[in-house]
């Protein structure tokens, strides 16, 4: 899934892009309106940050004409502009949400998130099982017996490449590559970590895993 950011501020642009990046999203940034309404267009991304104060076009602006003819992309608005009459302004032109500055990461991708989800229709097409769970991919969730579990992208595809490789290892090296790129530098810590956090949300008992095995001196596997 693909976010745009559009952010005048470099040191906010930066901090938000790598952490959109960090739960496996693409990032696309744009420094000013413009450039924002330019990238909407030629890159198609699932959502839009839109900061108020900018350049060229400010946020009201350029959410403005993107309603023009997308009514459904979520649309976030970042901004230290947190009067009521700002919130209300931003929500009445399209916007979806309102996250004041200085946010904290886990606040703001955990609205984005929630904003991915509202968007998404269950596919029935793209769902897949991993144990007694089922995955929805766009919707970055999984259900288990009516109960809602939230995921992140990065670790949607641990779980579809596991699921592929079901019996077997899936080495650590695997994992990397296909969940973080070729041309990701390898580090335990950051895998161990990602499947840690995994366990906790989805294993019954994530002291006593029964969905990701550890295989060792390879990586994991789903039996």
């Amino acid at each position: 899934m693909t976010i745009l950011i559009a952010e005048d501020d470099p040191l906010t642009l930066d901090a938000l892009a790598t952490c959109i990046k960090n739960d496996g999203f693409t990032a696309l940034r744009a420094p000013d309106g413009r450039q924002a309404l330019d990238l909407w267009r030629s890159d198609q991304p699932d959502l839009i940050c839109l900061d108020i104060m900018m350049p060229e076009h400010d946020g009201y602006e350029v959410c403005r004409r993107i309603r023009e003819s997308d009514p459904s992309i979520p649309i976030l608005f970042l901004s230290a502009k947190n009067q009521e009459v700002d919130i209300v302004a931003g929500l009445d032109i399209g916007g979806d949400d309102f996250i004041r500055k200085p946010f904290s990461r886990a606040e703001v991708m955990a609205r984005i998130r929630a904003a991915l989800r509202r968007s998404a229709p269950l596919d029935q097409a793209e769902q897949f099982p991993f144990g007694d769970l089922t995955i929805h991919p766009r919707a970055l969730l999984a259900k288990r017996e009516g109960k809602t579990i939230d995921l992140t992208p990065r670790e949607i595809s641990i779980l579809r490449l596991l699921q592929e490789q079901r019996g077997q290892a899936v080495s650590r090296n695997a994992l990397f590559d296909r969940c973080w790129g070729i041309d990701y530098f390898p580090d335990s810590r950051t895998l161990d970590q990602h499947i840690f956090l995994l366990r906790k949300k989805i294993e019954p008992n994530a002291a006593q895993p029964t969905l990701i095995q550890n295989v060792r001196a390879i990586g994991y596997r789903l039996p």
